[in-house]
C-alpha cells in the first residue's frame, strides 16, 4: 500500500496598499494619544509666534517684508519640524524596538521597514498640520504675508523637513530606549537651536560660533526659508548644508540601525 502526500505551497503575499494605509492609520492613532509629543511641537512654536508676533509685525526689516516675515516665522516653522523629526519620530520607533515590535514584523511578510515608513509619513502629516496652524495665526491674526518666492520656500522647508528626518533616524539608531531617544533628542534639538538662533537670532552669538550655527540644519533651514520669504536669493552654501545632512544622516542611520 503506498501513501501519496500531497504538499501545498504556501503563497507569501506582501501587503498591499490597504495594508499599508491601516498601518499609517494605526500610526496615527499612536500619535494622537502621546499627548505631550502632540502638543509639544504644535504648542511650543504657537506660544512663541505668540508672544513674538505683534511686536515683530510692527518692525519692516526688507523691503516691505516685517521683522514677523522675515525672522519669526521662519524660526516657528523650522522649529515645528525640528521638535517631530528629532524628539518625536525617534521616541516611537526606540520604543518599538525596545518592545520587540520590528523583531517579530521581520518574521512576517510585513517588514519592519513599513513601520519606519509609516512613522515618516504620519510625522509629515504632523508637520503640516503644525504648518497650517502657524501660518493660519500669523495671517489672520497678525496680517502677515506669504512668501515672496512660494515655490522655492516650499521647496526649502521639504528639504529642510528632511534633513530634521534624518538627524532623527541617528537618534533612534543610537538610543536603546524610548527615554534615552527623548532625552538625546532634546539635545541635540536645543543644541541645533540654540547655534541656529534659536533663543535671540544670529546677531546675539560670536560670530565663529553664529557661522557655525548656519552650517548646521537649524540654522540652515531658518536662513534659507527667511531668504525665500523676502524674495532673496538663498544661499548655496545654507541648501548644501540641509542636503549634506541628509545624505550623512540617512547612511548614518542605516549603518547603526538594529531592528531588535
Amino acid at each position: 500500500m503506498s501513501t501519496t502526500a500531497t504538499a501545498t505551497a504556501v503563497v507569501v503575499r506582501r501587503p498591499g496598499p490597504r495594508s499599508w494605509l491601516t498601518l499609517v492609520v494605526c500610526e496615527a492613532k499612536m500619535v494622537a494619544r502621546d499627548t505631550a509629543g502632540l502638543v509639544v511641537p504644535l504648542g511650543l512654536p504657537l506660544l512663541i509666534l505668540l508672544t513674538s508676533a505683534q511686536a515683530a509685525g510692527d518692525q519692516v526689516v526688507v523691503g516691505d517684508f516685517t521683522a514677523l516675515e522675515a525672522y519669526v516665522l521662519p524660526l516657528v516653522l523650522t522649529m515645528v519640524i525640528a521638535t517631530i523629526g528629532v524628539i518625536n519620530m525617534p521616541s516611537f520607533l526606540a520604543y518599538y524596538r525596545r518592545t520587540g515590535i520590528l523583531r517579530r514584523l521581520s518574521v512576517t511578510p510585513a517588514s519592519p521597514a513599513m513601520v519606519l515608513v509609516a512613522q515618516v509619513v504620519v510625522s509629515v502629516l504632523q508637520s503640516a498640520l503644525g504648518l497650517t496652524l502657524a501660518l493660519a495665526v500669523a495671517f489672520l491674526g497678525f496680517g502677515a504675508r506669504p512668501p515672496a518666492d512660494l515655490a522655492t520656500a516650499a521647496g526649502v522647508y521639504a528639504l529642510a523637513m528632511a534633513a530634521m528626518y534624518a538627524v532623527g533616524m541617528i537618534v533612534a539608531a543610537v538610543a536603546p530606549t524610548p527615554n534615552s531617544a527623548v532625552a538625546i533628542g532634546l539635545v541635540g534639538f536645543f543644541a541645533l537651536g540654540a547655534l541656529g538662533g534659536m533663543f535671540g537670532g544670529p546677531g546675539s552669538l560670536p560670530e565663529p560660533v553664529a557661522a557655525l550655527g548656519e552650517r548646521l540644519p537649524f540654522g540652515a533651514a531658518v536662513q534659507a526659508l527667511a531668504a525665500a520669504w523676502v524674495g532673496a536669493p538663498v544661499e548655496a552654501a545654507h541648501l548644501i548644508s540641509l542636503g549634506v545632512t541628509v545624505v550623512v544622516g540617512s547612511v548614518t542611520a542605516a549603518l547603526l540601525f538594529r531592528w531588535d
